[in-house]
């Protein structure tokens, strides 16, 4: 492979020493390349097996190396004894496991450079001796986990030191410049050996001696005094420090965590420092209170604090709090101008909430169950937190009364307040609430709001309601059951559903539609208390299309043909007390001209009635007729309906037509026919003199009486006979039919099947499953003579 110089160079600088000596033996040009000085500045035998004399070789090579990590490598020491006049230009050096004694320290002389030195799980010393480190221009000093009697540290330019981990009785620091100090799980060291190396390196800004159990106040008073720089402590874990009469005035960083001897007396020294910018208080056991006033502070932590009631906190600064598992605590007073979130979740006790934080605008107060109806005050306009968004009160159980009025209010979250009745709103840019199982909500007020939609879920107690909201669309009612009084002003409405409203009455529904003169869909099922006035007020809405009466006690739909000349879609499902009469206009009058979809499904209407409606509202797309009893037989006549009784300006008589007529007639618009579960239907007949040339879909499931089915229907796609277990005759002449479902139509033969579907050149579904008698069919041949056909449903067929 011919590569430039600086190209291979490039590749190689990806490689690790291992992968170079290998291709080093390759060829000449990448030997050369392999051993460039670049490469070797950084030697690596972490964990790797290496000789003496190889060690030596490679340092001897390569005299400019910077780096030299031998950690895990056995006889590191004699290594780095052995080479240590190489490594000149050695600038960090890292060592691990094994013994490092007085000679290997003292080498370390011979690398003037040396800046950092690391060494990991080692024995330092040798037996009762100290080990001594002694190094002019040592700036790091990292030993970790090491096993030592006593060490010594003298380096005149070291600014950090940490001896983390590390099993020794005794150590002495002679470091002036040093800055950070870490003791953390020392445990060996006494108390007075932590205060001697402290105190002796007053420039001292940062110092850990975390889980050393023997450190008392005194040595944190020494401490103060003798490091006036000190910026950052960790004395967590310490049980015997109280931090009382300790005065550390420039502290930035506190870290007290599971410190026993904490309580509400140390926060007076705490205060002290008022500088401070981060505090962490977790797992003080003993801690009651906090009250302190720092003006820097910016992260504050309290933490399963088990006896904890109260906090007291100003700071102008704080951006961040956590309080989480402190539940005694009964009453929080915060104070700042920047903390924009609060979280104060799972705080059981929490009854009294005091905030002034004027850019706050998230909270989250889930499931304090402590809380009163006068948190409501402090979340109001005027109540400390003008610019707060987003309010979360879930599982807030004893707020009873929720009253707020917020101009910058915009998500707001109840669910759960199962004790809540009463609701009122006046939040002007209010956008989003959530109500889910505020199952004893009486009273409820939303006047302004700037919701765009509601729903208020299932509120089963719900009596009065009053809204006032200039954006909203789309209002969700149903399962408000005892809704009665309703005063609704939503001008730009367009979509309310009230099902289940069962006590609504004419006079809310008057003051609705006087209100909301847009509503293009309105749902009233199962209103049983809409009368003909609330009926009658509809004429306000002129762009209504939907409208849905199903399970009322509606008789007269006179007021709906006089008000909603417009409307498209009319449901009117169970309506068990509609009589024949009732529908008279839509098929003799031509009410209601625009109707494409009518749902009479388990109503009482009888068989002249649907008989009527199939022949003169010849507009109807989507009819549905499910469950009709007294609907006994279909049998369309002529496209031009001259069997029913109408009169002469609105149906005009039938006369013979030709079958080559047929296509110029303007024919019906009917496409989907639902006739599902009719009882008494026995008789199926639509022929190609009845022009339903819009007809895809007939459902017919369920009819087990049906017992002839006779269809012309040149777009029909879609037929379902499932269950129509008295099928005897079937006729099809659909050359578009695609799915023909025939589950369980226990009476219907072989042989009808086949001349059945031999007109259907399109079928791609066919279902006989359940077809007792349908069960030498070949399928296979069928395949061959259907090719469209897909997919066979069939007993006989795993």
């Amino acid at each position: 492979m011919d590569l430039s110089d600086d190209l291979l160079h490039l590749i190689f600088s990806f490689l690790g020493q291992k992968d170079l000596c290998r291709a080093g033996v390759t060829c000449k040009q990448w030997r050369s390349a392999s051993v460039h000085d670049d490469f070797w500045k950084c030697l690596k035998f972490e964990n790797t097996r290496i000789s003496l004399q190889n060690f030596v070789n490679i340092c001897r090579r390569y005299p400019s190396v910077t780096e030299l990590n031998l950690n895990g490598v056995i006889n590191a020491e004699m290594l780095v004894l052995e080479a240590i006049v190489f490594l000149r230009h050695l600038k960090t050096l890292t060592m691990g496991k094994g013994q490092l004694g007085g000679p290997f320290f003292q080498a370390l002389s011979e690398c003037p450079l040396l800046t950092a030195l690391t060494v990991n799980d080692a024995s330092l010393g040798s037996g009762i001796q100290e080990a001594t480190i002694k190094h002019g221009g040592l700036r790091e000093l990292h030993i970790f986990k090491c096993r030592a009697l006593r060490i010594s540290v003298r380096c005149s330019q070291l600014q950090i030191l940490s001896l983390r981990r590390t099993g020794m009785a005794h150590v002495s620091l002679n470091c002036p410049q040093l800055l950070e100090l870490d003791f953390q799980s020392c445990h060996k060291l006494s108390d007075n050996a932590i205060r001697q190396a402290a105190t002796a390196c007053p420039l001292l800004a940062k110092l850990d001696m975390s889980s050393c159990s023997c450190v008392t106040d005194e040595t944190l008073r020494d401490i103060g005094n003798s490091c006036p720089s000190l910026s950052a402590l960790d004395a967590s874990n310490c049980p015997n420090i109280s931090f009382e009469s300790v005065k550390l005035p420039m502290l930035v960083d506190l870290r007290l965590l599971s410190c026993e001897g904490i309580t509400s007396a140390s926060m007076v020294a705490i205060a002290y420092s008022r500088l401070l910018e981060a505090l962490q208080l977790d797992n003080c056991s003993l801690l009651t209170s906090v009250s302190l006033d720092l003006p820097h502070l910016k992260n504050m932590s309290l933490v399963h604090l088990r006896k904890f009631a109260e906090l007291n906190l100003r700071s102008p600064v704080l951006s961040y709090i956590k309080v989480s598992r402190c539940s005694v605590l009964h009453r929080v007073s915060i104070t700042s101008t920047t903390l924009q979130k609060l979280v104060l979740q799972k705080q059981e006790s929490l009854s009294s909430l005091s905030l002034q934080c004027h850019n706050l605008i998230d909270v989250d107060l889930s499931d304090c169950e402590s809380l009163t109806n006068a948190i409501c005050e402090v979340f109001s306009d005027g109540g400390g937190c003008p610019k707060l968004r987003s309010l979360i009160l879930d599982n807030c159980e004893s707020l009873s009364i929720v009253e707020l009025n917020s101009s910058s209010l915009v998500c707001l979250s109840l669910a759960g307040c199962r004790s809540m009745t009463c609701l009122r709103l006046s939040c002007p840019n209010l956008q989003h609430v959530n109500l889910d199982g505020c199952d004893h909500l009486k009273n409820a007020a939303f006047c302004p709001v700037g919701l765009e939609s509601l729903n208020l879920g299932i509120c089963p107690k719900l009596s009065i309601l009053c809204i006032e909201a200039p954006n909203m669309s789309i209002m969700e009612l149903k399962g408000c059951g005892v809704l009665s009084e309703a005063s609704i002003n939503c001008p730009r409405l367009t979509s309310l559903d009230a099902s289940f409203c069962r006590q609504l009455v004419d006079d809310s529904l008057t003051c609705m539609t006087g209100a909301c003169p847009l509503i293009e869909h309105l749902i009233l099922s199962s209103c049983l208390s809409i009368g003909i006035d609330g009926l009658s007020s509809l004429h306000c809405l002129h762009k209504l299309t939907l409208l849905d009466l199903s399970y009322t006690f509606l008789i007269n739909l006179k007021p709906i043909f006089d008000s909603c000349p417009q409307l498209k879609v009319l449901k009117l499902s169970a309506c068990k007390y509609l009589s024949d009469s009732s529908l008279d206009a839509l098929y003799r009058e031509g009410a209601l001209p625009l109707l494409v979809e009518l749902d009479l499904s388990y109503s009482p209407i009888e068989q002249n009635a649907i008989e009527g409606l199939l022949a003169c509202c010849s507009n109807l797309v989507n009819v549905n007729f499910n469950g009709c009893t007294n609907f006994q037989e279909l049998v369309c006549e002529s496209g031009d309906s001259g069997s029913v009784d109408m009169p002469v300006d609105s149906c005009p008589p039938s006369s013979p037509i030709k079958n080559e007529e047929i296509s110029e007639q303007p024919g019906r618009l009917l496409e989907v026919l639902n006739c599902t579960g009719c009882p008494n239907i026995k008789k199926v007949v639509i022929p190609l003199i009845a022009n339903f040339s819009h007809l895809s879909k007939i459902n017919l499931n369920l009819s087990t009486n049906l017992k002839e089915v006779d269809l012309t229907c040149s777009n029909l796609l879609t037929l379902n006979l499932s269950n129509c277990s008295s099928l005897e005759v079937l006729k099809l002449d659909c050359p578009r039919l695609t799915n023909l479902q025939l589950l369980a139509c226990t009476m219907l033969q072989e042989e009808e099947l086949e001349s059945a579907i031999s007109l259907c050149c399109a079928l791609e579904v066919l279902n006989v499953h359940s077809c007792p008698k349908i069960n030498a069919l070949d399928f296979g041949r069928l395949r061959l003579v259907y090719p469209s056909l897909k997919r066979i449903q069939s007993s006989l067929i795993s």
